[in-house]
């Protein structure tokens, strides 16, 4: 299911030399830009109504307005598991923790005796906030977006998320929940492309807003690539990657439902595996079977992921070596599953 690359025995090569080794998915943001650019200028000369066909002819979804209605939202969250409602609050809770302790104080700096130059952060007066929904649905996206902009004093926060055909033309009623928990009443039922348009040019319905946040598809990437330089932009992320660097000692159930668990996000997504350790490497490979098959969208992405030449179990000589290869990938996810893995 997952492929191997050998780096033992040879001496590994340094900085670009190594990186060309290691697997990388294809993905050419340059082409797709040429694909977004007469979507994002139709929003622009259209606005609504654009948004409206352009939900039709990507989302199946007839919409008769584009910004979700407040009773839509306290009907999701009416609704919620409470199961899953705690595990949002919880979720919440514990990012309001990490981004309080991120926020920049003014500091100022004394030169010359009269002269100081003084550093001050101010927030965006408003922002447009992405959260996938066409292939999976991630309330996780919400959280990770929307408290940032919140513990920073952002005064405006806008919220998209694709048009759901299950669901009336809503977005995933779990996306609209969660926006209700953090008390964003803002959301509108606009997907990829689209959506960043409808935040860098607005629309009727939607004021311009002065930064776009939020992971998405190719799609997405494109289309901040074609803003940057009108609006802000987080970054311009591809799909999701993770690379676990593990020896003998980890356990081959964890390490392959982790690499599972960015698999299943995306048919690019990149699952890699550096092991000085051959026996885990087999065990690793075995109990990916299982566990593929015991899950969600195993044809439409998380085989197509793991067997694409973006992944791969890469077999090194130790630990050092290993570091240095996961060093050169430059993971967005990286796990370390080694003895005294504090240390490594």
């Amino acid at each position: 299911m997952i492929s191997r690359i050998d780096l033992r025995g040879d001496a590994l090569p340094e900085g670009p030399a190594l990186r060309d080794l290691l697997p990388r998915a294809d993905f050419d943001v340059s082409a797709a830009l040429e694909k977004v650019r007469p979507i994002c200028e139709a929003v622009h000369h259209r606005g609504d109504a654009a948004l409206i066909d352009f939900a039709e002819k990507f989302d199946g979804v007839v919409l008769e307005q584009v910004r979700v209605p407040a009773e839509a939202l306290a009907k999701a969250l009416e609704e919620l598991d409470p199961a899953v409602r705690a595990a949002l609050e919880e979720s919440i809770r514990r990012a309001r923790l990490v981004h309080r302790e991120q926020r920049r104080t003014t500091r100022t700096t004394q030169v010359v005796p009269g002269g100081s130059v003084t550093e001050k952060w101010v927030p965006v007066d408003r922002v447009g906030l992405y959260a996938p929904g066409g292939r999976s649905v991630y309330p996780s996206s919400v959280i990770m977006n929307v408290v940032p902009a919140q513990e920073a004093g952002v005064p405006s926060v806008a919220l998209a998320s694709p048009a759901q055909a299950e669901f009336g033309g809503l977005p995933h009623p779990t996306i609209l929940a969660a926006c209700a928990l953090l008390g964003v009443d803002e959301v509108y039922a606009a997907g990829g492309a689209t959506a960043v348009a409808m935040f860098a040019y607005g629309t009727e319905s939607c004021p311009a807003a002065t930064m776009v946040t939020g992971p998405g598809n190719i799609w997405v990437a494109a289309a901040k690539r074609y803003f940057t330089g009108r609006i802000g932009i987080d970054a311009e992320a591809g799909p999701t990657e993770i690379a676990v660097l593990a020896d003998a000692t980890a356990d081959p159930v964890h390490v392959a439902a982790d690499l599972i668990s960015q698999a299943e996000h995306d048919p690019l997504a990149a699952a890699v595996l550096v092991t000085d350790s051959v026996e885990l490497a087999d065990a690793v490979a075995k109990e990916l079977e299982p566990q593929v098959a015991a899950t969600k969208h195993v044809d439409d992405r998380i085989v197509p992921a793991l067997r694409g030449r973006q992944s791969a179990i890469v077999l090194v000589d130790g630990v050092d070596e290993g570091l240095r290869v996961v060093d050169a990938y430059g993971a967005e996810h990286l796990e370390i599953q080694t003895a005294d893995a504090a240390a490594v």
